[in-house]
C-alpha cells in the first residue's frame, strides 16, 4: 500500500500553483451551499447535512433545449466570456448548480439519481469516481475532444468520466507561525509543537479530506493509518465538514479567520496569500504530504438534455476552457499545451513524488476505510 511516485507529467518542469484561488475567492454562477457545522474529535454525531444545488429563484425546474444543467462543487468558475462562447458555439445556456463539496455533490446524486438534478457533473474526482460509477448515475460517453492526457489522468474510466483538471491535495503552513512548514512529513505533524494547529475536512464528506485520508494509508499503510490518526487525535486535530469551513474559519492565514497554522488544502494556495504589503506568500504547501486530485465531469444517466451535457464536456476540454481553468479554479488543466500563470513555477510547485492509491485499492476499500475512520477516529 505504502506508494509515493514520481510526477509521469515532466511538463513545466514539475513546478505548478494547483490549489484554487476560486476556492479563495469563488465566482461561481449561483450561491453557494453554506457549510455544515464543525466536526471536532471526540464527538459523536459527525454527519452534516446535505447542502441542495441552487438554481436561479423563480426558474422552472425542467430542462429545455437552450439549457445544460451542471452540478458541479461550489468552487467551480469559468470567465463570463468562455461561457458566452459556449453559448455561440451551441445555442446552449449554461445555467450551475453548485455543491459545496465534491463528496456531498456525490452523496446527493446517488441520492437523487432517479430524478437527476441536471445534465452533466464537474467536480468528481479520483476519490470518489469510482462510487459515483457503480451508483450507476452516470451515462457513458467518451469525448471526442480527449487526448492521449486521458491515459494519464482517467485510465480505466474514460468511457464514462473525462478527465478535466487535476491538483495536489497537501497539507498548508503558515510560515508566519511555522517557518519551517514546506518541509513537514506526516511524522512532524505528530510532534508536541504541533499540537493543536492542524484542522482536517471530514473524509466522508470532503473531497480534499478523502485525499488526505488516502495520503495517510499510502504513507502508514492499512496496517498503520488508524494508529497514526489515534496520534493525531491525541495531538488535538480538528476535523470539520468541509474545505471552506477548514480554511476560511479554521486556518490562520491572511484570507482566513481562524487560529490554526496547519490545514488540508492545496499546492497551488500560496500564491492566493500574498498579503499587500508583502511580495511572496506567507503559507505553503508541505510537498511531502501530497496526494494528487484529478477532476472530472460527465454525463448523467436519466438527463433532460443529454445531447446538451456531451457538449458541455467536449467543451470543458476546449483551448478556452483549458486556459481559463488555472486562473479561474487554480488547478492544473490536462491539456498539455495550456500556458500558466508565472507565479506557479516560483509559489506553487507540484510533489516530485505525491503519495498514490491504486485506484481498484480505492474501489474495493473506500467505504471500510471510511467507515473504519468514522468509527475509530471520529466515534
Amino acid at each position: 500500500m505504502r506508494q509515493q511516485q514520481s510526477t509521469s507529467s515532466g511538463r513545466w518542469s514539475g513546478r505548478v500553483h494547483t490549489s484554487r484561488r476560486a476556492r479563495h475567492f469563488p465566482a461561481v454562477t449561483a450561491a453557494v451551499a453554506a457549510t455544515a457545522a464543525a466536526l471536532t474529535l471526540g464527538l459523536a454525531g459527525c454527519g452534516p447535512a446535505s447542502p441542495s444545488p441552487a438554481g436561479p429563484s423563480g426558474r422552472d425546474s425542467g430542462t429545455s433545449d437552450q439549457t445544460v444543467k451542471l452540478v458541479t462543487h461550489g468552487s467551480f468558475s469559468l470567465s463570463e466570456d468562455v461561457q458566452a462562447e459556449f453559448t455561440k458555439q451551441t445555442g446552449l445556456k449554461l445555467e450551475v448548480l453548485p455543491s459545496d463539496d465534491a463528496g456531498a455533490m456525490v452523496n446527493q446524486l446517488i441520492l437523487t439519481k432517479d430524478a437527476p438534478l441536471g445534465d452533466a457533473v464537474f467536480g468528481i474526482d479520483n476519490t470518489f469516481a469510482s462510487r459515483a460509477i457503480v451508483e450507476g448515475i452516470l451515462e457513458p460517453y467518451a469525448s471526442p475532444a480527449a487526448g492521449p492526457e486521458q491515459d494519464e489522468y482517467a485510465a480505466g474510466l474514460e468511457e464514462q468520466l473525462t478527465a478535466i483538471d487535476f491538483s495536489d491535495v497537501c497539507i498548508n503552513v503558515d510560515l508566519r507561525q511555522i517557518p519551517e512548514g514546506a518541509d513537514l512529513t506526516f511524522d512532524d505533524l505528530l510532534k508536541p509543537e504541533f499540537r493543536d494547529q492542524l484542522v482536517v475536512e471530514n473524509p466522508s464528506t470532503a473531497s480534499p479530506g478523502l485525499a488526505f485520508l488516502l495520503a495517510t494509508i499510502a504513507a502508514k499503510g492499512e496496517d498503520g493509518y488508524l494508529d497514526y490518526w489515534r496520534q493525531l487525535k491525541a495531538n488535538g486535530v480538528k476535523v470539520v465538514s468541509g474545505w471552506n469551513e477548514a480554511y476560511y474559519s479554521e486556518f490562520s492565514g491572511p484570507s482566513s479567520s481562524g487560529q490554526r497554522p496547519l490545514v488540508v488544502s492545496y499546492a497551488s494556495s500560496p500564491p492566493s496569500e500574498i498579503p499587500d504589503d508583502a511580495a511572496q506568500p506567507v503559507t505553503a504547501a508541505a510537498l511531502n504530504t501530497c496526494f494528487r486530485q484529478v477532476e472530472y465531469a460527465g454525463v448523467l444517466k436519466g438527463a433532460a438534455n443529454p445531447e446538451g451535457a456531451r457538449k458541455l464536456v467536449d467543451f470543458l476540454l476546449s483551448a478556452a476552457v483549458q486556459a481559463d481553468i488555472p486562473g479561474q479554479m487554480w488547478v492544473y488543466p490536462v491539456k498539455q499545451d495550456v500556458s500558466l500563470p508565472e507565479d506557479w513555477a516560483k509559489w506553487a510547485p507540484l510533489a516530485d513524488r505525491p503519495w498514490t492509491v491504486p485506484p481498484e485499492d480505492i474501489t474495493n476499500a473506500r467505504e471500510r476505510w471510511l467507515a473504519e475512520f468514522t468509527d475509530q477516529i471520529l466515534g
